[in-house]
């Protein structure tokens, strides 16, 4: 009996509800609010995507700003809940999709390494007693009783990462978030990335950098205006998104002067 898959979504939509005014003072903003005068538009982010992600599979991720992967990537995350469709995860996820999301810069590393692992849904007492070589892994074992306001991005990169990283979860979600590590933390955290889709991750990368999607990308598909424009082979999807932004360009190019 084949295995269902471990992401499941089924024409989902995601919609946000913005509003538009002609405030452009606080003060004046406040007087809208309160006579009414703000109207309110519905923005699709995402619509009518479906797709399926299977153990150890690695989901590349790829689209121009404001396609809808970080919408994809919270709907998946079930930090927002889908507009309509449907979307399943079968496990635990474990999410990098901002830098710094789940820290309080005011608490230390240490006191954030449970505080993070406890959002991820890990038992406190255990993650306490993972201080430590999760903080190796990372490279802050000397900061760990200072406030992460004062971590570089790359530290806080490789703190996230190992904090997520430290038991295997079910889905990995990566957002750009490698993107502000070293050669190093890149080669190491593809190690990491490696083993745990060996045992059985599904991986989703979102990354602006088409060598990531290529190489460690099983799968990939292109969002283009919230929709599935491309899903197939990395190389593939890669060579026809990188295209279609060469035709994009060249035609938004200034005619030559004779």
């Amino acid at each position: 009996m084949t295995a269902p898959p471990i992401i499941e979504l089924r024409d989902a939509e995601l919609a946000y509800r913005l509003a538009r005014h002609g405030s452009s003072t606080l003060k004046e903003l406040f007087v809208d609010l309160t006579r009414r005068h703000v109207r309110y538009e519905r923005y699709e982010a995402l619509r009518g995507v479906s797709l399926e992600v299977s153990a150890g599979e690695v989901l590349g991720v790829v689209g121009v700003n404001g396609a809808g992967k970080s919408s994809l990537m919270k709907m998946i995350a079930g930090i927002l809940p889908p507009s309509g469709g449907r979307v399943i995860v079968r496990g635990a996820v474990a999410a990098m999709i901002e830098l710094g999301a789940g820290f309080s810069h005011e608490l230390t590393g240490r006191e954030n390494i449970v505080l993070y692992g406890s959002l991820l849904g890990r038992d406190p007492r255990a993650v306490r007693g993972r201080i430590e070589a999760i903080a190796d892994w990372a490279g802050v074992t000397e900061f760990l009783d200072v406030p992460v306001r004062t971590y570089s991005t790359g530290m806080l990169a490789r703190l996230a990462f190992a904090i997520c990283t430290d038991r295997q979860p079910e889905v990995l979600l990566v957002d750009e978030v490698m993107a502000v590590g070293d050669t190093e933390f890149l080669e190491r955290s593809a190690d990491r990335m490696r083993r745990l889709i060996h045992d059985g991750t599904a991986v989703v990368l979102v990354s602006h950098d088409m060598a990531t999607i290529v190489e460690q990308a099983t799968r990939a598909i292109w969002l283009e205006a919230g929709r599935v424009r491309a899903d197939g082979a990395p190389a593939d999807v890669v060579a026809a998104y990188v295209a279609d932004g060469r035709e994009a360009a060249a035609d938004q190019s200034p005619p030559r002067a004779p």
